[in-house]
C-alpha cells in the first residue's frame, strides 16, 4: 500500500484507489490543499473539529495535531474509505479521534441509504437526480441525520465535503457554538441556482461570506457577530 508524505503526515491508500490523478496530487501536496489552508487558518486552541466526508482523513490528521485528537470527529460513507481514514488517523498518532461510518443526510432522516461508491472513490455520492454512474457500486449504509451529528458533536468549526448533498444538509439551524464552516460545493451538480440557495441558506441561518481562506471551490462562511 503506497504510503505519501503531506504537511508531515503520512497517508496510505491502497494502489488501486489512484486514479483521476490522485498520485500526482497527493505528491504535490494539491491534494485538498484550499481545504488544509482555510482550516488552518480559522482553527483556534479549544476549538472542536466536525468534518463531514473525511475522505482519506487528511483534514481530521491536520485538525488533531492543532487541536488533539479527542476533539476532532470525522464522518465518512464508505465502508473501505472510513477504514483508510481510521487507519490514517491512528498511524499518525490520533487513535482518540472518532471516525463515524455514514452519509450525512437531512435533519430527522433515520435509517440506511443509498450510497454510490466508485473505484475513484472521492466521487462516491447519494444519489443525484438521475441514474447512478455506470461504475457506481451501490451499498446501503448508515444515515447519519445532520441536527443529530451536530447536536452530539458540538463542533465550533465545520468541513464539508460531501459531493453536492451539502444542499440538502446544510440548511440549519445550527448550534450556537459554531463559527466557521468550510465547504467544497459542487456547482456541476446544482448550478448556479444551487449554489445561490446555498449561500442564502446560511446566510438565513446567521452566517457570511468570508474570504478569508476562500479559493475556487472552497468557499468559507463565518458566523455574524451578535
Amino acid at each position: 500500500m503506497p504510503d505519501f508524505q503531506l504537511r508531515g503526515l503520512t497517508l496510505s491508500l491502497p494502489q488501486s484507489a489512484l486514479r483521476g490523478g490522485l498520485e500526482q496530487a497527493l505528491v504535490s501536496g494539491r491534494y485538498e490543499n484550499t481545504e488544509a489552508d482555510a482550516l488552518l487558518r480559522h482553527l483556534r486552541p479549544g476549538d472542536r473539529f466536525l468534518d463531514l466526508g473525511a475522505g482519506l482523513g487528511f483534514l481530521c490528521c491536520l485538525a488533531a495535531r492543532v487541536l488533539g485528537a479527542q476533539a476532532v470527529t470525522g464522518v465518512e460513507a464508505g465502508p473501505e474509505t472510513a477504514a483508510l481514514a481510521r487507519a490514517n488517523l491512528d498511524r499518525n498518532g490520533f487513535a482518540a479521534a472518532r471516525l463515524m461510518q455514514g452519509a450525512v443526510v437531512p435533519a430527522g432522516q433515520a435509517g440506511p441509504v443509498a450510497f454510490g461508491q466508485r473505484p475513484a472513490f472521492w466521487a462516491s455520492a447519494l444519489k443525484g437526480q438521475g441514474d447512478w454512474p455506470e461504475n457506481a457500486q451501490v451499498l446501503q449504509v448508515p444515515g447519519l441525520a445532520v441536527d443529530a451529528l451536530l447536536a452530539e458533536e458540538a463542533p465550533t468549526v465545520l468541513s464539508c465535503d460531501i459531493e453536492g448533498a451539502e444542499l440538502q444538509v446544510l440548511t440549519g439551524p445550527f448550534p450556537p457554538g459554531l463559527r466557521v464552516i468550510v465547504i467544497e460545493i459542487h456547482p456541476a451538480v446544482y448550478g448556479l441556482p444551487g449554489t445561490k440557495r446555498l449561500f442564502d441558506a446560511l446566510s438565513a441561518a446567521g452566517f457570511a461570506f468570508s474570504p478569508h481562506g476562500a479559493r475556487g471551490a472552497t468557499v468559507v462562511f463565518e458566523r455574524l457577530p451578535g
